[in-house]
This record gives structure tokens, C-alpha cells and sequence, in this order.
């Protein structure tokens, strides 16, 4: 099924306070204070924001020291790397980001002297999604689904942000099947880079690996029959998640959560949102909710949240990825009327 998002011109790059190494509450790896992000006696690991921590932490278990490079509750797509950052990105024995999601972090990480060098972005295929982009998953010979590649190219501004109608999606993470397929060579990546605990990260990764094939088969069976497949969000980052559960995405604005939409882009979600039977406009965690409600009342339609996963807070709705996951695929089942 199309997915169907309008993309900016660029993404806005706000001056964000950078205040070194984010200490992370793992699960099971160790974290330590800012000043810690090397140099210590387990696998030090700098992500550059949650998703990929967060995959660390899983994957590394008690032999990672996993630090993040963007504070809780702060918006990815502003973080500017202080030049103490720059200096503890030395120290690491693995880098692990997201490449073009956030330039800053790309530039800090090349220029680094770090060994392992991990860019989720090469583990799975990226897709553009345009105004009339997607494409129908399929499913490969393990049984995961896998879909259609764009490989249309966009410009890039003079900050090194792709933007236009062929800018590719950086989003995979919303995506449990492509998310699963990351972790897979994360793990790898960390079996060739610490060898002496090869086999705990290979028992973490398949471990992990099941927790997201459970989270995608709740989305796949949560979402097989609903009242409309049609749903909006203020900041489009959900083009993959639609794409793999047969639904539509159309967003307010494009990659940049904080841009404001046009007069007649508002114009014809309200048309749309009347014809496919739409109920709810969604928001999330780390954005104003301004839009969102403007469109909702002018609209007739409820709001409600629907979050990125970008950063964990203490007004997610679940203490990690699974958790909050789980609470969206339960908003998408109210506001598309799941049977």
C-alpha cells in the first residue's frame, strides 16, 4: 500500500546545550557518569541516540559500558556534539549511529579514531517515502519481510541534510522486522570487535531478536482487520511501520517534527481525514502538541500520542523500546477502529 507523506525542504537544526556523555540506566550493561565514556574495563560502546543505545545495551549486555551522545528528553534531529564529546568519542572501542539522521554525530565519528564504526543505516535497506512512495513488504526465506528499496537520491542543503521528495527515510527503528535486522549485525559487529564474549553476544542478539519478532507479530495480528487503515501524524516518521502493516501515513509536516505545515496541506487532511473515516491526529513525547490540536479542533477529530521512540522520558508511555511500542500499537488500535 502507498504511503502517502509530504517531506520539507530541509530539517532545522536548533542550537541544542550539549553537556557530554548521557549516562543511560541499562538493563543489563553498565553505564557510567559523562566522564566515563571510555577507557573503562568493559566494552565502551558511544551511541548516538536511543534506538541504537538501546540495541547496545541488549546486545552488550554486562560486558558494555553503553553511553549515549543525546540527553533523555531531548530531539534528535538538534543535537550539536561539544567539543568534550568529541574528545570522549576517542576513548570508545565502538561507535554505533544512524547515518544522515544526525550530521553532527556523522561528522564526530569520522573524524574519530575509533575502530568499530557501526552504521545501522548499512544493516538494513532504507526506503524513500514521498508523497506516493512505498511499496508491499514481502517476506524472504527466513520468514522476515522485506520491503521494496527506493534508491531515488535528494539533494543535500548546506548543512548535509538530504531534503525533497527523494530523501531517504532514516526511521527504521519503527520498524520491529528491519529493527531485528539491525540488532542481527550489531551483534555481529560486536562478536568480531570483543571476541573474548563472542558467544553472550551472540545468545543477547538471538534473545533480543525474539522480543522484536513478538512485537511485530502483535502489530501484524493487532492490525489485520480495522475500521480505516488511514492514519495522520504531526511528524512523519511512521512511513515504514505503515508500510509493513498495510496502512497509510499522511504527516502535517516532514522529517522535521517542529516545521509548520501549509495552509493547504491542512486543508486537505481535514478533506481527507472526513473520507477515510480518520478519528485521530497524533503527536509525540518530545514535540509541542500545537499542531496536532489546531488540525484535531478545526477538524472535529480527538489527539492522542503517538511516539517516535527517539528518547525515553518520564512521559513515555513504557520504561523502553517493547514498552512503548506496545502503547502505540494499542493508540493505532483505537484511533483505526481494530476488531
Amino acid at each position: 500500500m502507498n504511503v502517502r507523506r509530504r517531506h520539507i525542504s530541509g530539517i532545522a537544526v536548533a542550537a541544542a546545550t550539549a553537556l557530554g556523555l548521557t549516562t543511560l540506566s541499562a538493563c543489563g550493561g553498565d553505564s557510567t557518569a559523562a566522564g566515563g565514556a571510555g577507557n573503562t574495563e568493559k566494552f565502551d560502546v558511544v551511541a548516538s541516540f536511543y534506538p541504537m543505545a538501546y540495541l547496545a545495551e541488549q546486545i552488550g549486555g554486562e560486558h558494555a559500558n553503553v553511553t549515549s551522545l543525546t540527553e533523555p528528553g531531548q530531539e534528535p534531529h538538534d543535537l550539536e556534539i561539544s567539543a568534550k564529546q568529541t574528545a570522549q568519542l576517542q576513548e570508545a572501542d565502538a561507535a554505533l549511529y544512524l547515518k544522515d539522521l544526525q550530521p553532527t554525530v556523522d561528522e564526530a565519528i569520522a573524524q574519530s579514531g575509533i575502530k568499530t564504526k557501526i552504521d545501522a543505516a548499512t544493516l538494513t535497506s532504507l526506503e524513500v517515502h514521498g508523497t506516493e512512495a512505498g511499496g508491499h513488504a514481502h517476506e524472504d526465506e527466513h520468514g522476515h519481510e522485506e520491503g521494496h528499496a527506493h534508491e531515488e537520491s535528494a539533494p543535500e542543503d548546506e548543512h548535509g541534510h538530504d531534503h525533497g521528495e527523494g530523501a531517504k527515510d532514516p526511521h527504521i527503528w519503527l520498524d520491529p522486522v528491519r529493527y531485528a535486522e539491525v540488532a542481527e549485525g550489531v551483534g555481529k559487529a560486536f562478536e568480531k570487535a570483543d571476541p573474548e564474549h563472542a558467544a553472550d553476544y551472540r545468545k543477547n542478539t538471538e534473545t533480543l531478536v525474539g522480543k522484536l519478532d513478538a512485537l511485530h507479530a502483535k502489530f501484524r495480528d493487532g492490525l489485520k482487520n480495522t475500521d480505516t487503515k488511514v492514519f495522520i501524524t504531526t511528524h512523519a516518521a511512521f512511513g515504514y511501520l505503515a508500510e509493513r502493516y498495510g496502512l497509510t501515513e499522511e504527516a502535517i509536516s516532514g522529517l522535521d517534527p517542529e516545521s509548520e505545515p501549509s495552509g493547504a496541506r491542512v486543508k486537505q487532511l481535514q478533506t481527507m481525514a472526513k473520507e477515510d473515516g480518520v478519528t485521530t491526529v497524533f503527536y509525540e513525547t518530545l514535540v509541542s502538541d500545537k499542531t496536532a490540536k489546531t488540525l484535531a479542533d478545526d477538524a472535529g477529530l480527538k489527539t492522542d500520542v503517538l511516539d517516535p521512540v527517539e528518547g525515553i522520558t518520564d512521559k513515555s508511555r513504557g520504561d523502553d523500546y517493547i514498552q512503548v511500542m506496545e502503547a502505540n500499537l494499542q493508540a493505532l488500535q483505537k484511533a483505526l477502529g481494530a476488531k
